[in-house]
């Protein structure tokens, strides 16, 4: 019974995390992020001031939190040993990305093109680039059997993070470009040496 109820528990959770998020991205829609206060997005998704912080700690997370994050670092871990760091990228990448909904595509454009034009928004994106890249050091570390501060570990963990940022920017711009499409092939061609020809 216990089992039970922490499902439903973190059922309610989710439910709750995803509506607030949801109201958010609305009301900076219709009234622009930086006119969009915590209490109004608390309001509209009918929880307290407080329970919003619960689930964001501050109002940029609620543009740059999302499941995906954990849900690709777990596929990354899961990949089997004997593959290298960027094929284990490659596979854990299309694991988690190659069943996103059109829907889920639209949420996370509209989140992009948030980061893009706001301020404050980008300097909490660069904060959590920064640690991306730490978190991708670690799991290519486990991998290789090398130290996270390996210089070849930080360069690849930095490349990788690097050609993923370039390919959204270029997705914004050109919004029927296949965005994960695109990631792979960029980190295969990271893969290859990034040679230009």
């Amino acid at each position: 019974m216990s089992g039970e109820r922490a499902s439903l528990r973190e059922r309610k959770k989710a439910r709750t995390r995803a509506a607030i998020q949801r109201h958010a991205m609305r009301l900076f829609l219709e009234r622009g992020y930086d006119s969009t206060t915590v209490e109004q997005i608390a309001d509209a998704a009918e929880v307290s001031h407080t329970t919003f912080f619960r689930y964001f700690p501050t109002k940029e997370d609620v543009v740059l939190s999302d499941e995906f994050d954990e849900m690709f670092l777990a596929a990354l871990r899961a990949q089997p040993a004997g593959l290298g760091p960027l094929p284990a990228l490659r596979a854990a990448l299309r694991a988690v990305f190659g069943a996103v909904s059109a829907e889920e595509m639209s949420e996370i454009k509209e989140r992009a093109m948030l980061v893009l034009t706001v301020p404050a928004l980008r300097a909490a994106a660069l904060d959590n680039l920064t640690q991306t890249i730490r978190v991708i050091a670690a799991c290519v570390a486990e991998r290789t059997g090398k130290p996270a501060d390996d210089p070849a570990v930080r360069a690849l963990s930095g490349a990788a993070v690097g050609v993923m940022i370039s390919e959204q920017l270029y997705w914004v711009e050109h919004p029927d470009t296949d965005l994960f499409d695109a990631i792979d092939r960029a980190l295969g061609h990271l893969e290859d040496g990034l040679a230009v020809r």
